[in-house]
């Protein structure tokens, strides 16, 4: 049965292994293409030395959908904050829910600690929009990222 876009589609997330770098790092050069085109950044060595830079397995989870894996996230823990450091879905599992079913989990997770999310997105990326709209507020921008946090409802500070 086909999911209507107000569906969060039944996936699972599923450790990754330091052996699945190089998947990794191809689901993000085909989820970041776009919109690194977009603003003339796009290099697939830079992307990929980036990540690889940055691979932690213990906290990097592949998104599947029907046994398939359409995607990736990696939530890091700092101080008194989640990072989420990378949500990936391929451009052909876009648009179906599963950004937002993976966030349902994070954000479940978050609850559990009473922690916050920080996370940054591509200043001409789709991205910001479906932060804004899953209950991230922006907090600053740089040269070419805006970053944002959603507040647990069981952490101090301000509500979502």
């Amino acid at each position: 049965m086909p999911l209507t876009r107000h569906q969060n589609p039944p996936i699972i997330l599923v450790p990754a292994q330091q052996s699945d770098s190089d998947d990794l790092v191809d689901i993000r050069i085909e989820a970041m293409r776009e919109s690194l085109e977009r603003v003339g950044r796009f290099d697939p060595l830079r992307a990929r030395e980036r990540f690889l830079s940055g691979f932690e397995p213990r906290y990097t989870r592949y998104i599947e959908l029907q046994g398939k894996r359409v995607g990736f996230v990696v939530v890091k823990p700092l101080n008194n904050e989640f990072l989420l450091d990378h949500l990936y879905v391929r451009p052909s599992a876009q648009g179906s829910g599963i950004g937002a079913a993976v966030l349902n989990h994070i954000f479940k997770e978050a609850d559990a600690a009473a922690l916050p999310i920080r996370v940054g997105a591509l200043k001409e990326s789709a991205s910001n929009r479906f932060y804004v709209r899953h209950g991230f507020q922006f907090v600053e921008s740089s040269e070419f990222d805006n970053y944002y946090v959603w507040q647990s409802a069981c952490a101090a500070g301000p509500t979502r």
